[in-house]
Parts: C-alpha cells; structure tokens; sequence
C-alpha cells in the first residue's frame, strides 16, 4: 500500500490486489504538465488557488526543477497552444470546456504564460499539445525513448485532467510515472486526493516530493 494515503478505500483495494508498488528505474526525467498562469490566477476560470494544496503546487514544482537540473536529470515540458480563432484545432475538446480559449495562441489575458522560477531552459524538451495527454498527437513517446528515459517524474496541472491523462499514457507507453502529488494541483481537495488514490491505485507510483528529489540529485548512474 502507498505510503501517502489515509484513505478509506485503502485496504479494500490493496486485499483485491491493486496499489502494488511499480518502484523506480534507473533513468528519469521530470515532466512539467502545462503550468502557466492560467491556473494561479485568480481571475483567470481556470483558477485552483481555493484550494490551498493546489496553490502551493508550484513551490514543490519549483523544488523538483532545481533537484532535476542539480543531478543533470532531463526536463520535460509540455504547454497547450491552440492557434485557430474559432477554436476548431481543440476539437471536441472545446465542445466540453469553452475556458480553453486561454491558450489561444497570443490571446491578451496572457494565462498561457510561465510561472515565474517554471521556464524551460533552451535545451530543455517542449512538447506542444492541443489535448488531455502530453503523449496524444505528439512526438513525446519518440523524444523519450532517445533520451532513454525510463521513468518519468510528473508534476503540474490540473491533477485530474492533463496529469491523469498523461500519467494513464506514460505506464502504456512502458515508462514508469512516479507522481509528486504535493506537485500536483486541482480545483478541491476532493478532485485532487481522489484521483491521486485512483493513479496510485492502477497506474503510477504516487510518491512523496523528498523521494522524487532524492532521485533527481541523484541523477542517472
């Protein structure tokens, strides 16, 4: 069982034989999913900063990017860009959420922007993508496997969106997610733990930010 979790369910799935431990590779990287102001802003719709957890999100975030580039660890970044005005690149994905206009390229609220101490360095990896999953409709898959990476460190937002999604992808893909859930953020606490528990449960490793760090400083042997 996790050691992260205090949840009632806990022990009804480990006795059916989930949560079991994946464990680390040898080879990771740290991905950074869509961080930009559009979720630490109060007016933008997309905002978590009722959510404390949520808001501290990117202190850890900024925590593990140090740790990353100490150990000479690969960063990941992946941003949302959609450049159509009618918003048609989004898809059916626009159908369902009308606040994705954020990341319409050059829009003049400017939440698609960085977060200040969470900008990819020049030779850091940017994946661009239009849905859910860093891996959909990209060429993050390829781009990992001739890093060689193996295990991939998750952070970013939202928890139950673009990181559930991209989480799911990465253990198909045959890398190991090792999420940082105190990196992670959502809109209630509710939104946020549930779905931690449920990765835990089937997908990835949820693990605590001074593991991840630990790993990161480390670097590749």
């Amino acid at each position: 069982m996790s050691p992260v979790f205090n949840h009632a369910a806990a022990t009804s799935y480990s006795q059916s034989g989930f949560s079991q431990r994946m464990g680390w590779g040898s080879r990771p990287a740290l991905m950074i999913i869509d961080v930009c102001k559009a979720y630490f802003t109060e007016v933008s719709p997309l905002s978590l900063l009722s959510n404390p957890a949520g808001a501290a999100a990117p202190d850890s975030m900024r925590r593990l990017l140090a740790a990353a580039r100490s150990g000479g660890v690969p960063v990941i970044w992946s941003q949302i860009e959609y450049v159509r005005p009618d918003m048609s690149d989004a898809g059916l994905f626009w159908s369902k959420a009308k606040l994705l206009d954020v990341w319409l390229k050059d829009d003049p609220r400017g939440l698609w922007q960085c977060m200040p101490g969470l900008e990819p360095e020049v030779d850091e990896v940017v994946v661009v993508k239009k849905y859910p999953s860093a891996f959909f409709g990209t060429a993050l898959a390829s781009e990992l496997q001739c890093l060689n990476i193996d295990t991939l460190v998750i952070c970013g937002v939202s928890t139950s969106g673009c990181v559930r999604a991209t989480t799911l992808d990465a253990m198909q893909y045959g890398f190991r997610p090792m999420v940082v859930g105190s990196a992670c953020g959502d809109r209630s606490p509710e939104i946020q733990n549930a779905n931690l528990f449920d990765m835990d449960a089937k997908y990835a490793d949820v693990v605590e930010e001074a593991d991840a760090i630990e790993h990161l400083e480390d670097g590749w042997p």
